[in-house]
């Protein structure tokens, strides 16, 4: 066995989608894995324990608990939600988003670790070139801050995940609803696949340590993405796109990143990424495997809570 697999690495904010995934993969690969939650009973902590991990309470505000839950290890992996992201506080703003990913380089520097890696977005370094969408500023932010202190750091720069298409985000009134612009193709990706990545950067570091790597996995139209999951479930499901209007009245950030994303958009490298990882999911394979039953288990979550969808 690599030596390295007899090593640990901690996985900040793991109860989330990405650092499920995370865990899901290092632990698959025999690598002793930190789980870092702010409440170790919750659902899935205790899922995670279940899977094999170290479930240890630390909090992405304090220093401190984050240091120590790194002492020791020899990797960490990072990653933050963003404004509006489901179980963050009403009030969590974007300065809390770069603060709390700041918190972990720190606590990373800190301890010692061997190995940094950080999922920020797609598209975050051209900030010299174009206004970004203020959750793609934060996440440079972070980037920069782990830059400044000299972490041995990989940056990985996913673009938008297939499982948004999975809730009530998206799947409103028997339909897919999106700002997206219906004809604008937009990339998109699994977030298995972000943990499958981040396992092979910290199997091989000395491949992977100094580098930043956009990641897609398929680019796809809104009304194609609508037939495809129609398509897999087996019913109607047509496109319609909510009014940047409607959006702006809500929050000026969201309806600029929905702006963004119809006439720039992320242009990650899609073959790039499947050589990386030959793996890697479209959005078919994705339906075909994990998306579709989880659309399908909403659904019928919805009608069963009797929610118009």
């Amino acid at each position: 066995m690599n030596l390295t697999r007899q090593k640990t690495v901690v996985v900040a904010g793991a109860t989330g989608l990405q650092g499920r995934a995370v865990t899901r993969h290092l632990l698959r690969d025999g690598w002793h894995v930190r789980a870092l939650t702010r409440d170790p009973d919750g659902l899935q902590a205790t899922a995670l324990a279940k899977a094999g991990a170290q479930v240890v309470r630390a909090r992405m505000e304090e220093v401190d608990s984050l240091t120590a839950a790194a002492e020791g290890a020899w990797g960490l992996f990072s990653v933050q939600p963003t404004v509006g992201s489901p179980g963050t506080a009403p009030d969590f703003t974007a300065e809390d988003e770069v603060r709390w990913g700041a918190n972990v380089a720190e606590a990373a520097h800190a301890a010692g670790i061997g190995h940094f890696v950080f999922t920020s977005v797609a598209a975050a370094d051209r900030h010299l070139e174009e206004t970004l969408p203020v959750n793609l500023v934060s996440k440079w932010r972070i980037e920069q801050h782990i830059a400044a202190l000299g972490l041995p750091a990989t940056i990985l720069r996913p673009v938008s995940f297939m499982e948004n298409f999975t809730g009530g985000y998206a799947l409103r009134n028997g339909t897919l609803s999106t700002g997206l612009a219906p004809t604008v193709a937009q990339q998109i990706m699994a977030v298995d696949d972000v943990g499958a990545v981040t396992a092979l950067a910290f199997s091989h570091p000395e491949e992977w340590i100094g580098r930043a790597v956009s990641l897609a996995g398929d680019e796809l139209t809104p009304v194609q993405i609508a037939a495809a999951i129609g398509e897999a479930l087996g019913i109607p499901l047509p496109y319609d796109q909510v009014p940047i209007d409607a959006i702006r009245a809500l929050s000026e950030d969201f309806a600029y990143s929905n702006e963004w994303l119809n006439v720039r958009g992320y242009r990650a490298d899609i073959p790039g990424t499947r050589k990386i990882h030959p793996g890697t999911m479209d959005l078919r394979t994705w339906l075909e495997r994990t998306g579709a039953s989880q659309i399908a288990a909403f659904l019928d979550s919805a009608r069963t809570a009797g929610q118009d969808t």
